[in-house]
This record gives C-alpha cells, sequence and structure tokens, in this order.
C-alpha cells in the first residue's frame, strides 16, 4: 500500500468532530427557591432531581414539567449536600448541621411539610459536603473533618470510616459499574480510589496532581477513570488502568476555580461548572474546549454555579446556582 493511502486510512480512522453547540440549549428553568442553591441530584428515573438551598428548602421537581412535586422544610439552612435514592423513595440532605438527614418521600403531593427526617445519621465532626446512596440501605458520607463514612441506614451506625486523607473531603462519586468502588476529593488536592471491601484505613489508590482543593468528583459510567474539578481551576482525567492523569482541560482566560464535573453518558464530554457563573464543555478524547454558546448567552447563570450534573440516561444536563436558579440544557 502507497504511503498516500496509508495517510487517507489514517485520516478516515480518526475521530470525528463534535459539535453540539446547535442542540444544547435552555429546554427548562426551575424557579421556586429564594437562596443560593448549592446542590441537586437527579434521580434514577431521569426524570425528577432533588436540589438543596440556602433557604432551607428541600425541592423535588419534576424536570419535564418544571412542578415542583415535594418541599421540605430542614431543621438547617446551611444546607451544602443532597442525594436521592435508587429507588426514589428517600432524599439525604446535609451541611453545617454535620448530620446526614434522610427523609422519607410522601406517596402523594403535599406541597410543603416539616415531616422530620425519617433518619438521622450523624457521626462526623465537621460539616457534611457531600453524601451518595450506595443502595436503598446504605450510603456515603463525607465531612470537613477529613473522613467519610459508610452508613446503615436502617440500623443508624457506621459500618466503615476512611480516614486517609489528610483534609476536608468536599465529594465522592459511586463507580456505576463495580459499587464496591467509590473515589473522593479533597482540600489536600489528593484524589483517593477506595474499595468498600478493605480495611478502610488506608485507600486502595491515590492521585497528587492538583495544585489545590479538589472540589468534585465523578465517575465514568463504565468505571474505568474518573474526573476531578480543582480550585486550581483545572479538570483532569484519571484513568486507574494506567493509574494516572491521562488529560488536563483548563480555560486559560478563566482563573476562577471548578466547582463541579459531570460526564455524558458515554464518557465523550465533560462539563464543568465554575465559580464565575459559566459551564464549559470539554472532549475528553481531544482534550479540547468545545465552543457551547448558549452557555454564555442570554440563559447563562448570572452567579457562582455550583452544581452541573448529567441525567441518567444522558438526555439531559442540569446546572444549579446562586442566582436562585436550576436550569435543564439539551
Amino acid at each position: 500500500m502507497s504511503a498516500s493511502a496509508l495517510a487517507q486510512l489514517a485520516e478516515k480512522r480518526q475521530p470525528p468532530p463534535v459539535d453540539i453547540s446547535p442542540t444544547m440549549t435552555c429546554r427548562r428553568a426551575l424557579k421556586g427557591h429564594f437562596g443560593k442553591i448549592y446542590a441537586m441530584h437527579w434521580g434514577s428515573d431521569s426524570l425528577r432531581l432533588v436540589s438543596a438551598s440556602q433557604d432551607g428548602k428541600l425541592i423535588i421537581w419534576n424536570g419535564y414539567t418544571t412542578n415542583k412535586e415535594h418541599a421540605i422544610a430542614l431543621r438547617s439552612s446551611w444546607v451544602m449536600t443532597c442525594a436521592y435514592s435508587p429507588d426514589l423513595k428517600m432524599v439525604a440532605a446535609g451541611g453545617l448541621d454535620n448530620t446526614c438527614s434522610i427523609y422519607k418521600i410522601p406517596a402523594e403531593r403535599k406541597g410543603m411539610t416539616d415531616a422530620k427526617p425519617q433518619y438521622e445519621l450523624a457521626q462526623h465532626e465537621g460539616y457534611l459536603s457531600c453524601c451518595r446512596f450506595l443502595s436503598e440501605e446504605q450510603i456515603l458520607t463525607s465531612s470537613g473533618d477529613g473522613t467519610i463514612i459508610q452508613w446503615d441506614i436502617n440500623e443508624r451506625k457506621a459500618l466503615a470510616t476512611f480516614t486517609d486523607h489528610t483534609s476536608d473531603v468536599m465529594s465522592v462519586s459511586v463507580n456505576e459499574a463495580c459499587p464496591n468502588l467509590f473515589v473522593s476529593g479533597s482540600c489536600d488536592a489528593k484524589a483517593k480510589v477506595w474499595d468498600i471491601r478493605r480495611p478502610p484505613k488506608q485507600s486502595v489508590l491515590t492521585y497528587a496532581q492538583h495544585e489545590s482543593d479538589i472540589n468534585s468528583v465523578h465517575f465514568l459510567a463504565e468505571g474505568t477513570a474518573f474526573a476531578t474539578g480543582s480550585d486550581d481551576s483545572h479538570c483532569k482525567l484519571f484513568d486507574l488502568r494506567s493509574q494516572k492523569a491521562v488529560q488536563d482541560f483548563s480555560e486559560r482566560k478563566h482563573v476562577h476555580g471548578c466547582t463541579c464535573v459531570s460526564f455524558s453518558r458515554t464518557g465523550r464530554l465533560l462539563f464543568a461548572s465554575y465559580d464565575e457563573g459559566y459551564i464549559h464543555c470539554y472532549d475528553t478524547l481531544t482534550g479540547k474546549s468545545l465552543d457551547v454558546k448558549e452557555f454564555s448567552g442570554s440563559q447563562k447563570h448570572d452567579e457562582r454555579v455550583s452544581c452541573v450534573s448529567v441525567s441518567k440516561d444522558g438526555q439531559a444536563l442540569c446546572s444549579a446556582s446562586w442566582d436562585t436558579f436550576l436550569r435543564i440544557w439539551a
């Protein structure tokens, strides 16, 4: 085969360019909070989502109709995290009260409710930064005390305490392909992979390639890699097989910290939110930033974007901001 023929063959094998800008538009705006929104989480049905705000409310939304199906008055308005259970029957929240409060979702719509938590998990000595359900019976919580706790919800007791971080743990993400694995990000600028089947004192893998606090971590759906977002304004893609960073994403024109990261369902795209109110999209294969004009258009957030998250079916992206709005992009 001639050199020109080989060159043509190689060109054909190059990945096709990705251009999502024509389709990423703001489809829904969820209005109902009266304070800064600190966290949101999609339900497993990719239709409902829960959000937590400084107004002291936990709201469960229908992302398609924009209806508020339930609103729960929290005991403390200083909430920092929320999570939806896999069976869609419970939501969890926590913050500066150092407690993970788990609420049963009423079977019928009741509007605002002052219902007491069904379960209260209290052992952390610092604020609760993140919580994620492992199943209907177990949940993970991370804290400013530098630890992560695996809880038995029904028994209200800690099953294991993970203590290898040396500073505040800001985020955890469970591996969908292998739920025994999860990754954590901390203010010690390290990301650690843990296996709940092993002794909890020591992590399985440690990645120390950021220069500042890691605010967010997210596992790829297939479980072979995860992304991190840091105050150093960089996002990185770490591969478990090579045990190193394989991509480094950053916007030179922005020096603000990254608040949250989330993969598309296929993992080809990485969405990242930043302190200055922007959302960026990166191609994980090439490492390049993609121009999504709608993210900086008339529908953009006016203040810090605290969270971005892709729905389980990969059809929509939700962003939550200190401007009190949630926006759904598709």
